[in-house]
């Protein structure tokens, strides 16, 4: 695995590569690896290409400074993790490489409606700063394929939406949460549950499943009060059990038959905030 912490010195790398024939995939993460980070990185070998992981924690996206500030690190083990899999660049770059004259002179995007409902409601500012990190990095990396994982629906959304406004040619693969044995959707977050929180978080899939379960079966509001009740009762606190159309995030207030939709779900668990959602 080859290591920049320099954004020209991988730009002119892959350039090189580039121009031998050679097609870039790229994940980004922010570190705190798990195997759902190394599924995109799995999914861009086996489609042959050469594959290009970002480790860098985006301040701009954290809304909540102390979110930020209890974020894990864990670069050695994250590097031995991508060395094990077969990672063939790694960009690990420092804040001033990523924004070397200050995000705040970095170009912003407004994605409208995404924006406001859910996590965007939730965490104000947060996407403008998904928006700009992934705008850049794709800059500098250039890949062909991009890999995301569906536990973050809204962001793909948003990036989506930022690929379509700068009209972009990269491909956006949007790839299957990677869960564990009781369906808790791996995240970085989870490491920071205790093991009394950890034996209870997977009630989150849980409820998924339920709204997934009982569409066409009863109203989605008697679900809705369930699952919250569900949750409450085991010691999380909801912020939303939602359901919303897969395509657009339209809201919804009942299930519509014969419309992809999407079921999310937001809830903290003491002082972790954990997302997860599932198609329908």
């Amino acid at each position: 695995m080859v290591i920049f912490k320099n954004v020209h010195d991988i730009a002119l790398y892959l350039d090189n590569l580039r121009s031998e024939g050679a097609r870039i995939g790229f994940v980004p993460t922010m570190g705190a690896l798990h195997h759902g980070h190394i599924s995109l990185l799995e999914r861009c070998k086996a489609d042959g290409l050469i594959s290009v992981c970002s480790i860098f924690v985006n301040p701009t996206q954290f809304n909540d400074p102390s979110d930020f500030d209890k974020y894990p690190i864990s670069t050695d083990a994250d590097m031995a993790m991508l060395i094990e899999a077969g990672c063939d660049v790694l960009l690990l770059p420092s804040v001033a490489e990523v924004y070397p004259h200050g995000s705040g002179a970095m170009q912003s995007f407004d994605f409208g409606y995404l924006d406001t409902v859910f996590e965007g409601a939730q965490r104000p500012g947060h996407f403008r700063g998904v928006g700009q990190v992934v705008n850049r990095l794709l800059q500098v990396v250039q890949p062909h394929m991009l890999y995301m994982g569906q536990k973050d629906y809204q962001q793909c959304m948003v990036i989506s939406k930022l690929l379509q406004m700068t009209g972009s040619t990269i491909e956006l693969v949007i790839c299957p949460t990677i869960r564990e044995a009781d369906g808790l959707a791996m995240s970085s977050r989870n490491r920071r549950l205790t093991e009394p929180q950890r034996a209870i978080a997977g009630i989150i899939y849980q409820c998924l499943v339920s709204i997934q379960a009982k569409n066409g079966d009863c109203s989605f509001a008697r679900v809705h009060k369930e699952c919250e009740d569900l949750m409450m009762a085991k010691g999380l606190v909801p912020e939303y059990v939602s359901l919303a159309t897969a395509a657009d995030l339209t809201l919804l207030q009942d299930y519509l038959p014969g419309t992809p939709m999407v079921a999310l779900i937001a809830a903290r668990l003491g002082d972790v905030r954990l997302i997860d959602n599932i198609l329908l």
